[in-house]
C-alpha cells in the first residue's frame, strides 16, 4: 500500500469521503459504468459474457475493474462455478437492492430536471 503525504489532494479527498455520507455513496456508485451495471443486474443474475455483450462499448478490462470495485464495495456478488469452461455469474447483494428506491427517486429527479433544463434552454 502506498504511503501518501497528508497534504496531498488524494489524502484530502479521502478525508472528505470519510466525513460525508453522501460523498461516500457517490464514490461507491458514481462513475461512467457502475450505475449501468447495477441497473443491468437489477432483477437478474448475469454471466460475465452477458454483461460483455450488453456493454460492448466498454473494454473487457474496464468491465472487470468495475465489477471488482462493485464486489469490493459489497454491491455485487460474484459466483464462480467449477466447470469447464469456467462460468462466472454476477448478481446484486441485498445491500445493493436497498439502493433501488433511492435510485428510482434520483432517476425521476433526473428526468424532471432534464425536461426543465430542456425547456429553459429552448426559450
Amino acid at each position: 500500500m502506498a504511503v501518501r503525504k497528508s497534504t496531498s489532494t488524494y489524502s484530502r479527498n479521502e478525508k472528505w469521503i470519510a466525513d460525508c455520507d453522501l460523498t461516500y455513496v457517490i464514490a461507491k456508485i458514481g462513475g461512467r459504468w457502475k450505475l449501468q451495471i447495477l441497473s443491468a443486474l437489477e432483477d437478474k443474475t448475469l454471466r460475465f459474457s452477458d454483461l460483455k455483450k450488453m456493454f460492448s462499448m466498454m473494454t473487457e478490462r474496464m468491465l472487470t475493474l468495475q465489477l471488482k470495485a462493485l464486489e469490493t464495495d459489497g454491491l455485487v456478488k460474484r459466483t464462480v462455478y467449477a466447470e469447464v469452461p469456467a462460468r462466472v455469474e454476477y448478481e446484486l447483494t441485498p445491500l445493493a437492492v436497498e439502493l433501488w428506491p433511492v435510485l428510482d427517486q434520483l432517476s425521476a429527479w433526473g428526468s424532471k430536471h432534464r425536461q426543465q433544463v430542456g425547456e429553459t434552454t429552448a426559450q
